[in-house]
């Protein structure tokens, strides 16, 4: 029997078409009779679009263009303009496309022979084909500091509660641009404005130049800067899109949840958000200062430009640089996060690691929202044969985790599991060495502070796609958090059970975005954690809370990882 598999990249083409697909019928319509609608900024008046009553700005920028001599610098503030700028349009995604002769190999896994990889159905845009404004494709730039809006409502005096989205591909790729993040859903369910954005990624936004020269003093943090900057458009503008701009709660899965746990962390970003929502991000540790200043200088190397050249940086095609980049990747190893082109401590824009040794001190009181997922590893791998592993393919497996500790850490899961296959197994454990272990150490060291709540999540809920061999994959919670699980069925299903359990996860985050409380109707009562009980949503067509419900599994993971 064959089994197929799909891979994050797949993944996010299928939820673009299927999003496309379930948008038809509207474009149609708003083709035939469009509406526009024009909001203040501080820096003009935009143009965007109205759909089912709810206001949409897209690519309205938020700071300058990165490019010349504002590369590797902290962001500016856009040139003001006169007249109504249109912003229906998607903006530039930061730069991050690898040049074809330069492709990253260093992540890559074996091609395996059987089955083939889902591929997603080609075919012309939608968007294209009916000539509607809106979604065009509009490539890679360094002029990408943009964002995006959705509201019920525009200088109406409202104070609704505004959620920021910050978009996953860890720190080197991604954009505030999928179509599975369209806000129009929350809005209309919860009151609430919506806001996506893009931001600089990868070398461009984490390259640490400041060894170089004092002109690049905050070259390492640019990417995290740019969100803090985005932070601050909110701060001015946001009352103009009937936001409260003293309830603004950031909320990012993935490298999206790194990204907000690393705002925690940042003296500038204190005061800019009030909630905390990360949804399978592990961000301990980021990047040591001394391994920043390694890869500047392999970057360099790769380049054929000297330390007292480093300015020659802001003239080079940014191809270049990429190329020289996914180069420096590939000596890295797998952990990019930690290692590579990504927020380092320098001890001044980010002080310390955000959870390591103790969290860190920066926003106390904003009440974050923390879980992961049952199975995150059956939707990040590529390899297929995880999905038939034998007893000795577990244990092989496990032990390039867990080394010695393998076969004890093997029959722990086994007696929790009773009935799982070696291939169930090495799912379990795999994600919870990469993210429940550290999301419970997170929320340990976070609820030690004493000061904002902290609730914790694990999302068991699996999806009936690809007849369940997903189960409850990394990506699923955010398609329920936006109540968007029909226009992305390719990883819900979008059946009427994913449509029930959408109903309770995005009120609760709607919930948590209004009050910092995620308690409502729809859930059972949700305490707060606490290190005693350690108390935890189960997310699951029948959600329940349970004090400790992974305690074995935690006990033996938290002892074989050291985190103590």
């Amino acid at each position: 029997m064959s089994t197929s598999y799909i891979n994050r990249r797949e993944f996010l083409q299928w939820t673009s078409l299927s999003v496309m697909s379930s948008l038809v019928l509207f474009d149609r319509a708003w083709a035939q009779n469009p509406k526009f609608v024009v909001a203040d900024t501080s820096f003009g008046k935009v143009r965007g679009m109205e759909s089912r009553g709810i206001k949409i700005f897209k690519g309205i920028p938020y700071g300058a263009s990165t490019g010349g001599n504002k590369r590797f610098m902290p962001p500016v503030d856009p040139e003001g303009w006169s007249g109504i700028r249109d912003t229906m349009a998607y903006g530039h995604s930061a730069p991050q496309n690898v040049p074809k002769r330069a492709e990253d190999t260093s992540r890559k896994t074996e091609k395996p022979k059987s089955p083939p990889p889902l591929a997603a159905p080609a075919g012309p845009s939608i968007y294209k084909a009916l000539g509607v404004p809106g979604d065009k494709p509009t490539g890679e730039g360094e002029d990408c500091l943009v964002l995006n809006v959705w509201t019920p409502a525009i200088n109406d005096g409202g104070k609704r509660p505004v959620m920021l989205w910050l978009h996953g591909g860890g720190f080197r790729g991604g954009s505030g641009s999928n179509l599975g993040w369209d806000g129009t859903n929350l809005c209309l369910r919860g009151d609430v404005v919506v806001l996506t954005i893009n931001h600089r990624l990868n070398v461009m936004g984490f390259a640490n130049l400041s060894a170089f020269s004092s002109d690049f003093a905050a070259s390492g943090q640019v990417g995290m800067l740019d969100i803090v900057h985005a932070l601050k458009w909110v701060q001015t503008n946001i009352a103009q899109f009937g936001g409260d701009p003293n309830r603004v709660m950031i909320f990012g899965q993935s490298g999206g949840g790194r990204k907000c746990e690393t705002l925690l962390a940042m003296p500038s970003a204190k005061g800019l958000f009030h909630r905390a929502v990360i949804e399978s991000g592990i961000a301990i540790k980021v990047v040591d200062r001394d391994q920043a200043f390694r890869n500047a200088e392999m970057l360099h190397a790769k380049l054929g430009i000297s330390k007292v050249e480093v300015h020659q940086l802001q003239k080079l095609p940014v191809e270049q640089i990429l190329e020289a980049h996914y180069e420096v990747n590939r000596g890295l190893g797998a952990d990019l996060d930690t290692l590579g082109f990504a927020p380092s401590v320098d001890g001044v824009i980010l002080p310390q690691h955000p959870f390591h040794p103790v969290a860190l001190r920066v926003s106390p009181d904003v009440p974050m929202m923390i879980g992961s997922t049952r199975t995150e590893w059956t939707g990040l791998t590529t390899d297929a044969s995880l999905w038939h592993l034998d007893e000795a393919g577990l244990q092989v497996q496990v032990n390039k985790l867990l080394g010695d500790k393998a076969g004890e850490m093997i029959e722990l899961y086994r007696k929790c599991n009773p009935g799982a296959s070696p291939s169930d197994l090495f799912f379990l454990i795999a994600s919870d060495y990469s993210y429940g272990a550290k999301t419970m150490k997170i929320s340990e060291r976070r609820a030690a502070i004493g000061r904002g709540a902290v609730c914790l999540y694990y999302f068991a809920w699996e999806s009936p796609v690809q007849g369940g061999m997903l189960k409850s994959p990394h990506n699923i919670e955010w398609p329920f958090a936006f109540d968007n699980t029909q226009i992305c069925a390719n990883l819900t299903g979008g059946d009427p059970d994913a449509m029930v359990l959408a109903d309770k996860i995005s009120d609760t985050w709607i919930a948590f975005a209004r009050t910092g409380d995620p308690n409502n109707p729809k859930i059972p009562h949700w305490p707060e954690f606490d290190v005693n009980k350690r108390g935890t949503m189960i997310i699951e067509k029948e959600c329940a809370f349970m004090n400790d419900p992974l305690r074995e599994h935690r006990i033996a993971m938290f002892q074989a990882m050291d985190l103590s």
